[in-house]
């Protein structure tokens, strides 16, 4: 597995496992905009007591790092912004796991995402606007460059393909209406 895979350790035990989930952050970007390294996977997760339980199974000690149960638990029930990471102990590769909650941001992405293929897995990926929409918020909230970039490179490559009205609704309301003028200014 080359180091642009390493999020498959994550998506195939999942799918396995039945645990639904979306592919966001940079790897859905990699997806509908340009390659680039990441040192993580973003994963929106469909989590309750029983698929927690089951993560210990599919992400065995000894290969990954599992929060503590209660940890995993008390981010899975927060209404937003619950989020744990699980990393493989032999690439330290990470996933970012973000439980829906009651976000209704988050539902919407699960409504819309994008089935692909890719080397024989079927990964479900959040719709770009979603992608869009989460890194304004990243980069609002932390001013990195490279949010932009990855917007900028969806937009060019993936952009004929974007619900324009979902995009423009979402924006307004997540509140990135000024990182979103800024993003499509440098396009």
């Amino acid at each position: 597995m080359s180091e642009t895979e390493l999020f498959l350790l994550f998506t195939r035990p999942l799918n396995r496992a039945g645990i639904r989930y979306v592919i966001g952050g940079s790897v859905a970007a990699i997806f509908y905009g340009e390659p680039r390294y990441t040192h993580d996977v973003d994963l929106v997760v469909f989590l309750n007591e029983v698929a927690i339980r089951k993560l210990p199974e599919i992400f065995p000690a000894g290969e990954f790092y599992l929060p503590p149960f209660e940890v995993m638990v008390a981010e899975a029930v927060r209404e937003k912004r619950g989020q744990f990471n699980i990393i493989h102990l032999d690439t330290s590769f990470k996933a970012d796991l973000y439980p829906t909650g009651r976000d209704e941001f988050n539902a919407w992405a699960f409504r819309n995402k994008r089935l692909a293929d890719y080397q024989g897995d079927t990964l479900a990926l959040a719709p770009p606007e979603y992608v869009i929409v989460r890194k304004l918020e990243y980069y609002r909230d932390g001013g990195s460059d490279k949010h932009l970039r990855d917007i900028r490179a969806i937009l060019n490559i993936s952009g004929s393909q974007l619900n324009l009205n979902d995009l423009n609704d979402w924006v307004k309301r997540q509140g990135v209406e000024t990182e979103w003028k800024k993003a499509e200014a440098g396009k």
